[in-house]
């Protein structure tokens, strides 16, 4: 883990990353707290706490009798896919432009990488 963040919200990262990449799909039961502290070798709470944000976010929800699931609303995977991408692409673009590259030179670019077959 990066000692620079919260391990709940790495791990809460990790899981949404699943959810959005279709790795977990909707529907999919989640494993238990105590496997997935297991798994990441954290406290059960620091799995607890991840959970809690996900399923505020509503990535994930709980049937009281059987577990937590995946959402099966793709709208809200949808939601949080494209949130996801703008932030890479924010990201992106900040760590370019202290390059010194303008935003056309930056879309000339990706137009020639797309002419190569790349995209």
């Amino acid at each position: 883990f990066d000692s620079e963040r919260p391990i709940y919200l790495q791990i809460m990262d990790i899981i949404k990353n699943q959810i959005i990449s279709g790795i977990l799909k909707p529907g999919d039961k989640i494993p238990s707290v105590r496997e997935l502290a297991l798994k990441f070798k954290v406290n059960p709470n620091t799995i607890v706490k991840s959970l809690y944000f996900l399923e505020t976010d509503r990535l994930i929800y709980t049937d009281r009798t059987n577990g937590k699931f995946i959402t099966s609303d793709l709208s809200i995977i949808k939601l949080h896919k494209e949130k996801y991408l703008k932030q890479k692409m924010i990201n992106f673009l900040n760590d370019i432009s202290l390059l010194g590259y303008t935003k056309e030179e930056v879309v000339k670019m990706l137009m020639e990488v797309e002419n190569d077959g790349w995209i």
